[in-house]
């Protein structure tokens, strides 16, 4: 059942999310090429959340080691940070949640190291500008697979795939919940109605070949089946009657 969040229940996810948005800024601007490491940036990420009162919403949850997922190239996502150092070039995913208050909020956002190609950084581009084309159908009346389609058109339409195996999701009290599939690829007119109220992530994985993915050993980490690169976007929105709202800025 899909649980519909109150203008106040909204404040509180906001200031989940605007933790989110810190820790990743912060995240980001402590990359150094050549030095920094997906584990140093997973401690900062933890010692931002804590700083913050809240409680990094994946340490532990079903199992994953880690405050932040850490995808580098042509890992999709929940990379799980290690300690190689990070390259110029390479592209970096940051994928976290907070819970603060009994609120999550979830985010996430791919950023080059250092100076990167004009492939990787179209790639970023056109994964960031999908996302943002998907929020804008989220309005109440709309369908989640206005949504979706809204986000595989355009992606599909710069020449790359949308990964199937991975989904946004609804957010609140818990960090996965109803709707629990936001797809980035469907069709428009399909799915549940939107409604205000809702709370949810929607999150386009980008992959620039296949959009075929396999796991690692871990059992987390997800790469691209041929090797290319992937980039992942994601903001937490709420569905009002103004419109769609985004939680996760500073």
């Amino acid at each position: 059942m899909i649980v519909l969040k109150s203008r106040a229940d909204i404040e509180k996810m906001r200031k989940a999310g605007r933790v989110v948005a810190r820790a990743l800024r912060v995240m980001s601007e402590a990359i150094i090429p050549g030095k920094t490491t997906p584990a140093e940036l997973d401690a900062l990420a933890k010692r931002i959340i804590e700083e913050a009162g809240g409680h990094p919403s994946f340490l532990n949850y079903r199992g994953f080691p880690a405050s932040s997922c850490i995808s580098v190239n042509d890992t999709v996502v929940h990379g799980i940070p290690d300690a190689t150092a990070l390259l110029e070039g390479d592209i970096i995913g940051l994928d976290l949640g907070v819970q603060l208050d009994g609120w999550h909020a979830d985010g996430a956002w791919t950023y080059p190291v250092g100076t990167i190609s004009k492939e990787a950084q179209r790639l970023l581009n056109v994964t960031r500008e999908s996302l943002f084309q998907g929020i804008s159908k989220a309005r109440v009346g709309n369908r989640i697979g206005d949504v979706s389609a809204a986000v595989q058109k355009y992606v599909e339409s710069n020449g790359y795939s949308v990964v199937r195996d991975l989904v946004g999701h609804g957010i609140g009290r818990n960090l996965h919940e109803e709707p629990a599939a936001v797809p980035n690829f469907g069709r428009a007119g399909k799915g549940e109605v939107l409604r205000e109220g809702i709370t949810m992530c929607i999150e386009p994985m980008v992959n620039a070949g296949t959009f075929k993915v396999v796991t690692l050993a871990d059992k987390w980490t997800l790469k691209t089946a041929d090797g290319s690169l992937s980039a992942h976007f994601e903001h937490t929105i709420a569905i009002t009657r103004e419109g769609p709202e985004i939680l996760t800025l500073e």
